[in-house]
């Protein structure tokens, strides 16, 4: 079918990596490239003589002439980036230049600020359509496949939704005091960043981690959950039809908490740069490279995950309630491809999302978010390359 640029060669990439290889009839080549060239090397070490073709190569994210010169020569029909947050807004200008279709992950965030919203990637919406060439936007799990699921639910269930609790639940261990179960720096921006919720047209902000709630979860139990920002709720509020309200939950445990509260309390999480022996450093990017790297917990995370969303609204003029979920098993996802489920959970759906664009399911111009697409493609697409999906119509709901 054709060839991807993955950018980027962490733990999300290995993922990627090997789902692309799983389905060689739409990748028959793909290229890792990343400012570390010996990590993709390590990845195309793993997988290579398969019906996959790989290849790797250097690049700077960050350096949009690094990235056009290395897209025209590579010439493939997507990118898929699963760099870091930060350089999106690079990596969409290469893929302008040369009219490559492109994928992420996660929205756009200056690194110099801890905000996460669309305004900068729907900013591009008119000159990917002048290019031709497809944007699609969160193609992870949260954001991503709580995306498809709400699209999936409005299609198949609804007249009309008008609430949406979408919910994580990670009931991994891995046994460290304290560790991060993916990059340090950007899930610590977002957990202590102040926390939203949509209600009635508009956006309402909450003290980081003052709405606390338990649910019990399918396959894993009762667990804490904190409500949080999160940039799909931006926009599913404009995608989803008569919604009313959105929230965003996420589980943490009490060390957890503790730990990270101590260190936002001595600094350690601020990204305000600080001289230290004649240098510039920022405390949160120090700190992340004395936390364990996120790509090693595989090996030694047990338990599940658990994520979904619960819907409420009305069909055929009755109150329906609607729960759609994903259990991953941390084991089971290090047997298959050597990663945790955090990155497997990542991973899989940008190369599903590739794939959609690049068989032309989802081929249109402009810049979309996952939503905005039939869903039903990709529901199937995640029971066939392991992230099953369960529904139950009568779920516990959320005060």
């Amino acid at each position: 079918m054709g060839k991807a640029l993955i950018i980027g060669a962490g733990g999300v990439a290995g993922v990627v990596v090997h789902k692309c290889c799983q389905n060689s009839e739409v990748f028959e080549e793909i290229c890792i490239a990343s400012r570390t060239v010996a990590k993709c090397d390590a990845l195309k070490a793993k997988l290579d003589g398969g019906k996959t073709r790989i290849t790797t190569a250097q690049v700077d994210a960050s350096d949009v002439p690094e990235l056009i010169a290395l897209i025209k020569k590579v010439r493939p029909d997507i990118v898929i980036n699963v760099a870091l947050p930060y350089q999106d807004l690079t990596i969409m200008d290469a893929c302008l230049a040369t009219k490559v279709d492109y994928v992420d992950t996660a929205n756009y965030e200056p690194e110099d600020t801890a905000k996460f919203e669309y305004k900068w990637q729907w900013a591009y919406r008119d000159r990917f359509k002048e290019a031709g060439i497809t944007a699609l936007l969160g193609s992870g799990f949260d954001p991503g496949v709580t995306g498809v699921f709400a699209a999936y639910a409005q299609k198949h269930y609804f007249d009309e939704i008008h609430s949406i609790d979408i919910l994580d639940a990670n009931a991994g261990d891995h046994g460290y005091p304290f560790a991060t179960n993916f990059n340090p720096e950007i899930n610590i921006r977002e957990v202590t960043a102040n926390g939203s919720y949509f209600e009635n047209g508009k956006f309402i902000e909450t003290e980081p981690l003052s709405i606390k709630r338990v649910y019990d979860f399918p396959q894993i139990g009762e667990k804490d959950i904190y409500l949080l920002h999160h940039e799909e709720m931006e926009s599913l509020a404009l995608n989803i039809k008569e919604i009313k309200k959105i929230r965003f939950w996420m589980t943490f445990g009490q060390s957890y908490l503790t730990h990270l509260k101590v260190l936002e309390n001595v600094g350690m999480t601020s990204i305000e740069p600080i001289e230290f022996e004649g240098k510039q450093i920022v405390p949160l990017q120090f700190l992340k490279a004395v936390l364990p790297d996120p790509a090693s917990l595989g090996p030694r995370t047990k338990g599940k995950t658990n994520i979904g969303c619960i819907f409420q609204g009305i069909k055929d003029g009755k109150p329906r309630t609607y729960y759609v979920y994903n259990v991953c098993d941390h084991q089971e996802c290090y047997k298959e491809v050597g990663s945790q489920a955090i990155s497997y959970t990542t991973g899989v759906p940008a190369m599903i999302g590739a794939s959609m664009v690049m068989t032309g399911k989802w081929k249109r111009p402009g810049v979309f978010n996952i939503e905005e697409f039939d869903p039903d493609p990709f529901m199937d697409a995640l029971n066939k390359f392991g992230l099953p999906w369960h529904e139950n119509f009568t779920p516990a709901l959320i005060d």
